[in-house]
């Protein structure tokens, strides 16, 4: 296994030494460098994955060289090393790039414990490029992201049902990509190389619907000023996806039920009867149970479409593909925006990941846009996020062990500015345990004190 390469950068002897020496009984291949200039020189001959470096220097400050660096290697991960009187400089550090800092006096035990955060943060970062990487290669399902179990087998549900002309329903909420998974389905599916026509149920007004869904003939009414081919018929030998379908009529209900039984219509005004060859996938937001019940929606054609059914999840449910939309999203608008920044800082990642995201994905699409039109640093910040509510209250008194175990993980989460490492830390578990902690017990920031 190779060794992490660690260059440390600090004008103290004794500061360079003793790190080096705590860093190579750990196992690590380690240089020092005294000044920002030497480690530069070093940068240009050895490829770090870690970088130690001193605020306060004679000569190049720690901050100058962390621009320069940044700038040419965002791959190297900065830890600054600092004196208490010098977090502030520490912060606007980390607001620049850099990965955390480390407060002298130093803590042998500390250190390991950063570095191991650092390799397995790392770690967990090629890992998210590789799967996003190989499942785009292997899949090819449009933007679909995920390595959650949820979304894995929704996955392995394409691969199965794409290749089949059965009718599909896909149901759940708003924004949770009901809509790439029936362009996932229609691209596995024989009839990939023919259209892939979308009916929006809900944004077609009622009148026009008939038009928009069979067409018309020249002469049929007023503006038919030439003959016009409906969606039905522009679906021929492909693909019709009815989406919103809950939000349909009753009256234009009975006319797709006729369609779906034998595939054949008419143009609004004409006589001839028209054959369209097309496999049906539509989706909803409604319960279509309930909306039977109440008489708004048909039992047969509910039968009709429901042949195989799935639900996507809401985001919420699957918190941990949560990293990997947020960094597909954040380099898609770095890229459309042509915005300099480099990652997701943790703490605006701790945002992300503690948000319930009612909107599902499209919420979560939609704020890291506004993160990156209105971030003026290198990394994303809690402050750049839409859902960044930085209130705070006193929580209720609760006597119970419930309520004191949640009363002093609020604490402990203000105490740390709701950094969720160093918070896990203080409270001796993982940042796994802590996460459902909070969940738990329903904890938002305008719980802190």
């Amino acid at each position: 296994m190779n060794s992490t390469k660690i260059l440390i950068v600090d004008d103290e002897l004794i500061i360079r030494e003793s790190l080096a020496a705590w860093l190579e009984r750990d196992g690590h291949y380690v240089e020092m460098a005294v000044s920002g200039e030497e480690a530069l020189e070093k940068l240009k001959n050895v490829k770090f994955d870690i970088m130690l470096l001193d605020i306060k220097m004679e000569g190049m400050s720690g901050l100058e060289l962390l621009g320069i660096v940044k700038k040419d290697d965002s791959d190297i991960t900065i830890v600054m090393i600092t004196a208490y009187g010098s977090i502030t400089s520490a912060i606007e550090a980390i607001k620049k790039g850099a990965y955390d800092y480390l407060l002298k006096p130093f803590d042998p035990d500390d250190l390991g414990v950063l570095i191991e955060k650092i390799i397995d943060y790392k770690k967990h970062v090629r890992e998210n490029i590789f799967l996003k990487e190989e499942f785009r290669e292997r899949t090819r399902f449009e933007s679909m992201i995920g390595q959650s179990g949820a979304m894995q087998s929704i996955f392995d549900l394409i691969e199965d049902v794409g290749p089949v002309d059965s009718t599909v329903l896909i149901t759940g909420e708003t924004g949770t990509g009901k809509g790439l998974a029936a362009k996932a389905l229609h691209t596995k599916s024989p009839r990939s190389a023919g259209p892939f026509v979308t009916v929006n149920c809900g944004a077609i007004p009622e009148h026009l619907m008939e038009s928009e869904l069979f067409g018309y003939q020249k002469g049929a009414f007023t503006d038919a000023k030439e003959t016009k081919k409906g969606r039905l018929e522009l679906a021929h030998r492909g693909t019709l996806f009815l989406d919103e379908i809950g939000e349909i009529s009753m009256r234009m209900q009975i006319d797709l039920l006729r369609v779906l039984e034998d595939r054949v219509f008419y143009r609004v005004g004409g006589t001839q009867p028209i054959e369209a060859d097309f496999r049906v996938i539509a989706a909803t937001n409604r319960d279509l149970d309930e909306a039977i019940s109440n008489g708004a929606f048909r039992e047969d054609l509910f039968y009709r479409l429901n042949v195989i059914s799935f639900t996507m999840p809401p985001l919420r449910e699957r918190k941990e593909d949560v990293p990997l939309l947020a960094e597909h999203f954040l380099s898609r608008f770095v890229q459309e925006i042509n915005k300099p920044i480099d990652r997701i800082s943790r703490m605006a990642m701790d945002e992300l990941m503690l948000y319930e995201w009612p909107g599902n994905i499209r919420e979560l699409e939609n704020s890291i846009e506004r993160a990156v039109v209105v971030g003026k640093e290198r990394s994303l910040q809690p402050e750049n996020l839409p859902i960044f509510s930085p209130e705070y209250s006193v929580p209720t008194s609760d006597d119970s062990l419930k309520g004191m175990e949640k009363l002093h993980i609020v604490q402990i989460l203000d105490k740390c500015s709701w950094n969720i490492s160093r918070s896990a830390k203080a409270l001796g578990v993982d940042r796994s345990t802590l996460y459902k902690k909070i969940k738990l017990y329903n904890i938002k920031k305008q719980d802190g004190v």
